[in-house]
């Protein structure tokens, strides 16, 4: 059976879910979060040691600014009231993307949310925020003085971050849309038709098993 220690999730859906409930899309960005918790937790109790989600893309600024400075302000306001039963559960946050480009407030929340829970060892919880996959590969490519494999891997963003095993991507849609293009090389690749907010622990394991199963080549025969 292929061992598992990385699961990486395109939470694509939630502004659907909440049209579709008559509640706006703001309200499925609200339940998106409970599902984020919901997973998080069930990764514990299935001994997954990292899970990687994909919060807020590179190409997300494209919406409506109402939308994004709610995005943002949902962002800030989970941390700052949940921090305590962060660390509590041994959950260690971890951010990828370019906060530079981030709010003074929101960047500064995301840095002590970082700082305070360095140490826990449950689970790894990297967010990508404001994250775009071709420009961390261009961005590696510049640092890299000799240039292999080994050394340009040494300064992606996910340098310390093993590979994820499996993605999952919710929502209908059949792409990975900037999304650690180079991490996911060896990638298994489920997408569903539900949307992030239906998405629960059932689904997750009912992938973990067929991954499980599934001949992992990696070139061979």
């Amino acid at each position: 059976m292929n061992s598992l220690n990385h699961v990486a999730f395109i939470m694509d859906g939630n502004g659907r879910w909440g049209l579709k409930k008559g509640r706006g899309r703001n309200f499925g960005h609200l339940k998106g979060v409970e599902t984020v918790k919901t997973i998080v937790k069930s990764s514990i109790k299935l001994n997954i040691q990292y899970i990687s989600f994909y919060v807020f893309s590179s190409e997300n600024w494209k919406r409506p600014k109402k939308e994004i400075n709610f995005l943002f302000k949902l962002i800030k306001d989970y941390f700052s009231k949940e921090i305590g039963n962060i660390i509590n559960q041994g959950i260690r946050i971890n951010i990828i993307g370019e906060l530079n480009k981030l709010s003074p407030e929101i960047k500064s929340t995301l840095t002590k949310t970082v700082n305070l829970t360095r140490y826990n060892k449950k689970v790894f919880v990297n967010l990508a925020i404001n994250y775009g996959s071709k420009n961390e590969i261009l961005n590696s490519a510049k640092k890299t003085k000799i240039f292999n494999i080994k050394n340009f891997e040494k300064n992606l963003l996910t340098k310390n971050i093993p590979d994820p095993e499996i993605l999952i991507r919710t929502g209908g849609h059949k792409r990975l849309s900037n999304f650690m293009l180079w991490q996911l090389a060896y990638t298994e690749l489920f997408f569903l038709k539900k949307l992030w907010p239906d998405f629960n622990t059932k689904d997750l394991v009912q992938i973990i098993k067929k991954y499980k199963n599934i001949k992992r080549n990696y070139g061979e025969i």
